[in-house]
Order: structure tokens, then sequence, then C-alpha cells
């Protein structure tokens, strides 16, 4: 009986630990997503300033794209700012084809497609982007974006 009741414990505890473990992924899928739509919404709104809040402010974050690479947060917020300096020239942003995979409890891999919409090209592309858990919340730590103009 004993050997019984061990065998049920201890499976009731494996499925426990199994379902909290699937339980944590989608609340981090969730917020990763959540991340996501904002900035899709802060880029609509044109505010570039907002936008950047996605990203982790650190000397460390790293943006490649198009054949160069950006470091830092007040760096990438400079080139932003100088390639979109006005709503005409920002567009339309949304994403599509996202898929977020949960690393570990403080890390996610994301990827998917951007397109904006503007008023004479409809630029697009891919992305890849690393997330980690701060004490600011979900932030992207690394992005690679690439793009071609239609």
């Amino acid at each position: 009986m004993t050997k019984k009741y061990l065998f049920i414990l201890l499976s009731s505890v494996f499925l426990f630990g199994a379902c909290r473990q699937e339980t944590n992924k989608q609340e981090i899928k969730a917020a990763v997503q959540k991340v996501l739509d904002q900035s899709a919404t802060d880029w609509n709104n044109s505010d570039i300033t907002a936008y950047m809040n996605c990203y982790e402010k650190s000397d460390s974050l790293q943006f490649d794209g198009n054949c160069s690479t950006t470091f830092g947060w007040k760096q990438s917020l400079a080139r932003y700012k100088k390639s979109y300096p006005d709503k005409k020239a920002m567009g339309h942003l949304w994403f599509s084809n996202v898929k977020i995979r949960v690393l570990s409890p403080t890390a996610a891999f994301v990827s998917g497609h951007w397109e904006l919409t503007k008023e004479k090209s409809h630029p697009e592309g891919l992305f890849t982007l690393l997330f980690r858990k701060t004490k600011n919340g979900w932030r992207i730590v690394y992005d690679h974006s690439s793009s071609k103009i239609q």
C-alpha cells in the first residue's frame, strides 16, 4: 500500500510541476507579446521614444540590420530618429507570424515578420529578438532585423 501512495504522490508532484511550467511559459509569452503590441502602438502614434521602451536601456543593447550594427540604447534611439524623422517617414507598423519561444524564466527568443505601410513604399522584413526579463519587465536586448523595400 505504501508504494502505491508514494507513486501517486510523486506522480502528482510531477504533473503539478509540468502544468506549472507550462503556465509559466504561457505567462511569459503573453508578457512578451504585450511588449510587442505596445511597441507597435507607440510606433503608430509616431512616438519613437515611447517605442524604444521595448528595448533595454543599456549600452550593451545590440541592433543588427542591413549590414550595420548599433550598440546602446541611446545610439539606437538616435538612429531611429534620423531614419524616421516624422509620422510620414514612420508609416504604419504591424507584426505577423510572430513566434515566441521561452528559453528560460528570464529569456525568450522571438521571430516574425514586420511591415510598414507608407504613402509611396511598403518596406518589410524579418526580425529575430532576444528578450530578457529585467527589473523593468521584459525588454529586447538583441534585435536583428532585415528589410526589403517594395
